[in-house]
């Protein structure tokens, strides 16, 4: 495939809006750009707009599954990018839009990579390529192909986040929750007739912040990463307000797993319920994602180094690639839940640090050695 061409589709499907919907039309665009290389895929609407693909190569008792979703996240306040998000631009070596690196370059390169070796006969083994939709908010794609039983017989996943040639072997989990508080309404002049919705939510944020300095350090992931990130309640300065909400966010790892974590928030939200007994508090889930940990020995992540430091080690000015971790969830929080024990490598072009940013962007040289990178990585599976 010509350079040029392999551009066009990075730039095609940044062009396509698909922030937290509309799935459906990468899906199309990739299914069609597929069967215009002799393969045949399969789109999954499962919602309107939001639809995963799946393709299926080769054969055996050994599949390596590669994915990459197709959502982004929001452009936010669109007057403040230099470049229109939904319109790739190409400035020097650099390609701008809403999605260029988290992640439709890595999913972009992952699909060239499969056509490349299909149409060179080099498809000599067991692959499973699963686009999905819905990773930046609550993984709607990934869970439907973990129900439809996709992950079961995985025996290695390659995921196409943006990591500039790195190779991430283990990140964290991630659990959003929300905690809400009821209490009564009443005038500001005689707060004692109602009973403050903020209240405990005030005394949850002070709690928090210790509530898990005592857990172990994980020695790959750290320490548990922990926020509260959203309060909000009352609506009027004179009323005391009658209902309230937080938000937060809990980073899990494989020392201190989801289950650990949510039992903690339930044990603070518990002690509340009783030092606040007027309020009715209640702590929902809202995304319970697992961390994912493979061995930096481990043979497939030593294989995806391998092909990765040859193909980002050609480029100029740059540094020889690394395994290294992330605080970042991906779908592969999802997968593993069929199959606790799969090797996982996440890699990917530039740039991880621009991901959900203003002006967001990857490079093209990092984008055909990505290309190439995958190439090599399925050659040697």
């Amino acid at each position: 495939m010509k350079e040029n061409t392999k551009l066009k589709i990075l730039t095609d499907l940044i062009d396509i809006p698909t922030v937290n919907q509309n799935e459906v039309a990468v899906a199309n665009y990739l299914q069609r750009l597929f069967q215009a290389h002799g393969l045949t895929a399969t789109v999954d609407e499962f919602a309107p707009g939001r639809a995963n693909l799946v393709l299926e190569l080769g054969t055996g008792d050994h599949v390596l599954g590669i994915t990459g979703h197709m959502d982004t996240v929001a452009v936010g306040d669109e007057t403040a990018w230099h470049y229109p998000p939904f319109a790739a631009t190409v400035d020097g070596d650099r390609i701008y839009g809403r999605g260029a690196a988290d992640m439709k370059s890595g999913l972009a390169a992952q699909a060239i990579a499969l056509i490349e070796l299909y149409e060179a006969g080099k498809i000599s083994g067991h692959l499973r390529f699963l686009a999905t939709a819905g990773e930046e908010f609550g993984t709607p794609g990934a869970n439907r192909l973990l129900k439809q039983g996709t992950a079961n017989d995985l025996d290695a996943l390659l995921v196409g986040e943006a990591t500039g040639g790195d190779v991430v072997y283990a990140h964290a989990g991630s659990i959003n929750y929300r905690l809400t508080s009821i209490g009564k309404a009443a005038h500001s002049s005689t707060p004692e007739a109602g009973v403050n919705a903020l209240t405990p939510l005030v005394k949850f944020y002070q709690e928090e912040a210790r509530l898990f300095q005592d857990l172990p350090q994980d020695p790959i992931l750290g320490t548990v990463k922990h926020s509260v990130t959203v309060i909000k309640g009352g609506d009027q300065v004179n009323s005391i307000p009658a209902q309230a909400e937080l938000m937060g966010n809990v980073r899990p790892t494989k020392v201190v797993p989801n289950s650990q974590v949510i039992d903690r928030l339930q044990q603070l939200v518990t002690q509340l319920k009783n030092d606040f007994p007027g309020n009715n508090l209640e702590l929902t889930i809202i995304h319970d994602f697992y961390p994912v940990g493979t061995a930096p020995q481990d043979e497939f992540i030593q294989t995806v180094l391998k092909a990765s430091q040859h193909c980002f080690g050609k480029l100029d000015k740059r540094l020889l690639p690394k395994v290294r971790t992330i605080n970042g969830a991906t779908d592969a929080s999802v997968f593993t839940k069929a199959k606790p024990s799969l090797p996982v490598a996440v890699l990917g072009p530039d740039a991880w640090e621009s991901s959900h940013q203003v002006d967001e962007w990857t490079t093209i040289s990092s984008y055909l050695a990505t290309i190439e990178a995958y190439k090599q990585i399925i050659s040697a599976w």
